[in-house]
């Protein structure tokens, strides 16, 4: 079994969105783009948004088998239009289908971040050289005169000198050729980019659509409302606490602010040491995001009065009540929140010792509650 890490845009733990067959959640995106396919309005360039995790590459690559294989709806046939077609699916051994799983598909071409040839990494952002190959794939493909789709996951990971190679494109776009842009922050797009695509914007999932979408990515959780909580209704940042064990992460984080102002010192260490032990960055990073969610939780139970529901953690309802009553004290956590989160991002950044940073970290929640 390979220990590589998966590719850029696969979440770890669940399968890549090509394997994915049927798109849970975002009935609305989907039919926004059938009604533009049947009514021959298919705009050239389509732009994908979203929080992570909620179905916006499994959307592109649904469109992708969709448009390879379904013939359009004026194609001159001597035996009429077929029917308006109701959903992206297409069966799974359409040879559309088998050739996208296997890769192998001439009409479609994948754009996403790839390994730096001189140090063996894999880059941070999508460069030039890999917009630009699309030209090659674009020239060849053309003679055949069939449907094309590009898939560039994700667009706002593109340096500018690869989003300007990209924008020329969308200026002049191809014949018979449709850009899908995945986007998670489209703000950090170029706003001609963005103009000249139609935007899709999908929602995140609601609990029983996020149960559905983990029973098809093979995934078997408990607790799957605390989860549901955790993950704000993306199928990706519940694999990625399923597989950390998140849920039993935040337990304990919330355990320890239930012992505040008095905080419980060896769980606080126990905590900081399990998620910095060797290899365990994945561990911390997640830790931080956990942090940043349970201090916007007690900020929102101050503003409101009343705890989230449902509670993430055994006993986080009254631990959250007890810490932030009042309206004053939501807004000090809030503030505490800003201000950890970017000392724990600086920290981060610079490599600080980790162990060092989330004591440092607890210290100043254990500060907090006693002011």
């Amino acid at each position: 079994m390979s220990d590589a890490p998966p590719p850029p845009d696969q979440i770890e733990g669940a399968p890549h969105p090509r394997e994915t067959q049927r798109l849970i959640g975002q009935d609305a995106a989907e039919a926004a783009f059938l009604e533009a396919f049947t009514t021959g309005r298919l705009h050239h360039g389509w732009l994908l948004t979203g929080p992570r995790g909620v179905g916006k590459a499994t959307l592109a690559w649904s469109i992708a088998r969709f448009l390879l294989a379904t013939p359009d709806p004026d194609d001159g046939s001597l035996f009429g239009a077929p029917p308006p077609p109701e959903t992206l699916a297409i069966a799974p051994d359409h040879p559309v289908a088998t050739r996208l799983l296997a890769g192998s598909d001439p009409g479609l071409f994948h754009i996403t971040r790839t390994v730096n040839d001189k140090t063996g990494r894999m880059r941070d952002m999508i460069v030039a050289g890999d917009v630009r190959e699309l030209n090659r794939f674009l020239q060849l493909s053309a003679t055949d005169g069939g449907r094309r789709v590009v898939i560039l996951d994700c667009a706002d990971e593109m340096n500018v000198q690869a989003a300007n190679a990209l924008l020329k494109m969308l200026e002049e776009p191809p014949a018979r050729t449709t850009l899908v842009l995945i986007a998670h922050q489209p703000a950090r797009l170029l706003p001609t980019i963005r103009s000249r695509c139609r935007e899709l914007r999908l929602q995140p999932l609601s609990p029983q659509d996020m149960a559905r979408a983990l029973t098809q990515a093979g995934i078997e959780v408990d607790h799957a409302e605390a989860l549901g909580a955790l993950a704000a209704g993306s199928v990706g940042e519940a694999i990625r606490l399923t597989n950390l064990g998140g849920l039993a992460i935040y337990a304990e984080l919330i355990a320890i602010l239930a012992s505040l102002p008095r905080l419980d010192r060896p769980r606080a260490l126990k905590l900081a040491e399990a998620a910095t032990a060797r290899g365990a960055d994945a561990k911390l990073d997640l830790l931080i995001t956990l942090i940043d969610l349970a201090l916007s939780r007690l900020a929102r139970t101050g503003a409101t009065g009343a705890a989230p529901t449902p509670e993430a953690a055994p006993n986080e309802a009254a631990t959250l009540m007890r810490l932030a009553p009042t309206l004053a004290a939501g807004r000090v956590w809030a503030t505490r929140a800003q201000e950890i989160g970017a000392r724990m991002s600086h920290g981060r950044a610079v490599n600080l010792d980790p162990t060092a940073l989330v004591l440092d970290t607890v210290f100043r929640l254990q500060q907090t509650a006693a002011a």
